[in-house]
């Protein structure tokens, strides 16, 4: 089975769309407005829509035509976190989002990875949890409200702060003895 199957060809245009995502959210004044909406939050929006759409295409599709590769295990969470970082720093510099949140949600994900590369060194696979499978979903849809600039968006990523912080804590729990 070749390793540049169409689920790590989704997880890799992740990692290529970012940039473009990046440039349409931070050199927004470049594209003006239409209806009183920026141009440029709005391509960026469905830009990040679309890859977040591929993050959960390129799962089911793997392991729905036994596609699961060493690859797309290391690409697809990694994408993930490239995605989710990069736009929160975007964010943090359009002053929508306040910079402790997001060093949360960052610190939480070097604390799990780090949790998981340990189990790994020990032969364990830590799963995704549907605590963390939920804490994604949250944090992509206070994303697109940050990113569309959409009024309480702030306060859904409040829910997915106490889901990053619930969700860190569970892997953190059941991975205890991982850090013996």
């Amino acid at each position: 089975m070749s390793a540049w199957n169409l689920p790590n060809m989704l997880s890799l245009s992740r990692v290529f769309l970012v940039p473009v995502v990046m440039v349409f959210l931070t050199l927004r004044t470049q594209f003006g407005s239409i209806g009183g909406a920026n141009v440029g939050d709005v391509l960026a929006g469905i830009i990040f829509i679309l890859a977040s759409i591929t993050d959960a295409a390129d799962g089911y599709i793997a392991r729905k035509k036994k596609l699961v590769t060493n690859l797309g295990k290391f690409i697809d969470p990694l994408a993930d976190k490239i995605m989710v970082v990069a736009v929160l720093v975007a964010l943090v510099d359009l002053h929508r989002i306040p910079a402790w949140m997001v060093v949360v949600i960052i610190s939480r994900e070097f604390i799990v990875t780090g949790l998981r590369m340990i189990a790994a060194s020990e032969g364990i696979v830590i799963a995704a949890s549907k605590g963390g499978k939920l804490k994604t979903v949250s944090q992509i849809i206070g994303i697109v409200l940050l990113i569309f600039n959409i009024p309480g968006a702030i306060a859904v990523m409040w829910a997915a702060m106490f889901l990053t912080i619930w969700s860190g804590a569970d892997y953190l729990i059941k991975g205890v003895d991982l850090l013996d």
